[in-house]
């Protein structure tokens, strides 16, 4: 792990960059300079799958490469004391973001929302939420600890939810189940600042991170209000590193193994079929 300092630095520069990402408006980023996406499934805290990413993408010697991670954080990796380690990917797409301000991206999902805005999350009656904070305190210590701790709060609260390629593909968390989709708007998505309101159960930007409705005409509808072809997303776990529940979707997911990506152009144009097939497996 780096110093505390050192960290504190990467992050509040990544909070930064995130921010000014080359091609965002709103919450949204359309990847300036992209000829590939690679898109990668939640990873919860997997630093070893984190790391084949990075390989596999090879940013710098593909400078038209985009990578965009997803969920990052509470997973099943625990210090001795309990915390939570997921905050080390975290850590890691800092530094990357620094190296690569222009191709690396990071979409939040429903644990950073819950993170960020002290929604508990439970698993096994453990608070995912105290762990994780937990696993920074004891990572960075007394002196450091809080000030990372809420400087993750902040990057969380900056992201962009949604990426946008030139081929009308759309890479977002999720989408709102078919009962709140009609108050869903995707204005929302190109606001700078969230109101309460789109955080809450039934707000557009928590429908987006929660919702797991993948129904086909939910997704159709999903993708006509957005104004896109086809959804790249993640959130629901696969024993198989991806699922396709219908002909406009497909679910990515790095959690565990196989961890399955997807690496697709995005100067031509893709049908669902060509996307599946551009499945990756680390």
């Amino acid at each position: 792990m780096p110093a505390p300092d050192r960290l504190l630095t990467f992050l509040r520069q990544a909070v930064v960059l995130v921010r000014a990402t080359p091609g965002r408006r709103g919450r949204v980023v359309e990847p300036v300079g992209c000829t590939e996406l690679l898109v990668a499934g939640d990873l919860h805290g997997h630093v070893p799958h984190f790391q084949g990413l990075m390989q596999a993408a090879d940013l710098a010697r593909n400078p038209n490469r985009h990578l965009v991670f997803q969920e990052l954080i509470h997973g099943n990796y625990r210090y001795p004391s309990g915390g939570d380690k997921s905050h080390q990917v975290v850590d890691l797409f800092a530094a990357l973001k620094a190296q690569f301000p222009r191709q690396a991206h990071y979409l939040p999902g429903n644990h950073e929302l819950a993170q960020w805005t002290g929604r508990k999350v439970l698993k096994a009656d453990a608070d995912l939420n105290v762990l994780f904070e937990q696993g920074a305190l004891t990572a960075y210590g007394p002196e450091f600890g809080p000030q990372v701790y809420q400087t993750y709060l902040e990057l969380f609260k900056a992201l962009p939810v949604a990426v946008r390629a030139a081929t009308r593909v759309l890479v977002s968390h999720s989408l709102p189940p078919a009962r709140l989709m009609p108050a869903f708007d995707p204005a929302r998505l190109l606001a700078d600042e969230y109101t309460d309101a789109d955080l809450q159960p039934g707000g557009s930007i928590n429908g987006i991170l929660w919702g797991r409705d993948v129904t086909p005409t939910n997704v159709a509808d999903y993708l006509r209000r957005v104004d896109a072809d086809l959804l790249v997303s993640g959130h629901i776990a696969s024993d198989e590193g991806y699922s396709v529940p219908n002909d406009r979707q497909l679910i990515l997911d790095c959690a565990e193994s196989p961890a399955g990506y997807a690496l697709f152009p995005t100067d031509q144009p893709l049908t669902h079929s060509e996307l599946v097939g551009c499945v990756r497996m680390l």
